[in-house]
């Protein structure tokens, strides 16, 4: 490893927000490959993709990288608060030059990741269906708060 992997990659959660760390833990541990739809304005498009994710920042936060052929590839840092009980969520995709700021917490179906487009239009990305080798992902976009449309969908297995 380089000297930077070994100064970011962490062994394990924090000890002193063990419980908290689990919200996102289960991502960590070998490939995800996915099966990724595309809702575009210019119809649907599927491609296949994967994910990997390990415990970084001495076990305080998990770090991502996502691809998907033809479309993307970006990480995600997720940086546990205390203070609000919450996940802070650094989405960067270099290629695109997009980078997003959101705030991920526990819902009744998973997780729900609510933040702002650079357009203004409100995003909420959300983990379901998450059990120990599969999760379904989604990316809705809205322009009013209240009316959501889906832009992706990902169904993901552990490789």
């Amino acid at each position: 490893m380089s000297l930077l992997a070994d100064a970011l990659v962490a062994t394990g959660p924090v000890a002193e927000h063990r419980d908290a760390m689990a919200r996102y833990g289960w991502l960590v541990g070998g490939r995800w490959d996915l099966d990724i739809t595309w809702f575009g304005d210019d119809g649907t498009r599927q491609v296949s993709g994967w994910m990997v994710a390990d415990w970084v920042l001495d076990g305080r936060a998990i770090q991502d990288v996502w691809h998907a052929e033809g479309l993307f590839h970006g990480t995600t840092l997720r940086v546990y608060d205390p203070a609000v009980d919450a996940w802070h969520i650094q989405w960067t995709e270099p290629q695109l030059g997009l980078q997003l700021h959101q705030l991920g917490r526990a819902d009744a179906d998973g997780i729900v990741q609510d933040g702002t487009l650079p357009d203004g239009s409100a995003i909420r990305w959300s983990f379901r269906d998450i059990g120990p080798d599969s999760f379904r992902w989604r990316d809705e976009r809205s322009t009013d708060g209240h009316t959501w449309a889906l832009k992706q969908e990902y169904l993901a297995r552990r490789g």
